[in-house]
């Protein structure tokens, strides 16, 4: 009896042909990862992205006709249950903080070693966050930098059962299963952890919490 196994799909996006080429291949060499189309500019992976609705899509965030960041949001606008992960030369703040209010579940520097690449896409497809450690730390570091940001509202207990989880990297029907609670009822609490928080994505409230010693900086 022949055991079933369905690898990860991804779309890979960059106007670069050279780069594309390499990540595609070492991402390749991991058996459990098929590129199922490649982009060269923002416009043609919103068509690929609609056409094979991979798992992953990977984004260079400065690509003709759209930027990474527009096509997360396009992707997001349209409610696809699709992973974005980042994979840029872009370490900039203004790019991190872009990229992740656009709701990016992953964000990788071009310069991180192939298995933290392909550990990127794992972690996303799993539905966890993938940050680049140096990114990381320069969020935590602008996030604990900041002294005059208003003092934030406490969570409820359930709230604060809601934002354990997302720091663990489940999904929302994930903690809907592990609560006993619907997917509606999650995302209802996510938008109220977002607004005491003062955040915008899932990513910055960990952080925020993380800042707050709410929550372990050990998120695993």
């Amino acid at each position: 009896m022949t055991t079933s196994f369905s690898p990860i799909r991804v779309l890979l996006a960059d106007d670069h042909a050279v780069v594309r080429a390499g990540i595609r291949q070492f991402l390749e060499q991991a058996e459990d990862i098929q590129i199922v189309a490649e982009a060269d500019d923002g416009e043609m992976a919103k068509i690929l992205i609609a056409e094979h609705l991979p798992d992953v899509a990977v984004l260079d965030i400065q690509m003709p006709k759209a930027t990474g960041i527009e096509v997360t949001r396009w992707v997001r606008a349209n409610q696809l249950e699709i992973g974005i992960l980042i994979l840029t030369a872009y370490d900039d703040a203004p790019y991190i903080t872009a990229v992740l209010q656009a709701g990016a579940n992953g964000y990788v520097l071009k310069t991180a070693a192939p298995r933290e690449i392909i550990r990127a896409v794992r972690d996303v497809h799993a539905g966890s966050s993938a940050l680049d450690a140096s990114i990381l730390s320069k969020m935590m570091a602008q996030m604990t930098a900041i002294k005059d940001t208003p003092p934030v509202d406490e969570l409820t207990n359930r709230e604060m059962e809601v934002l354990v989880l997302v720091g663990k990297g489940y999904t929302n029907k994930a903690i809907g299963a592990q609560l006993r609670i619907s997917d509606r009822t999650v995302q209802g609490h996510l938008a109220h952890i977002f607004n005491k928080l003062q955040v915008s994505s899932r990513t910055e409230a960990v952080m925020r919490a993380v800042s707050l010693s709410w929550l372990s900086p050990d998120l695993g």
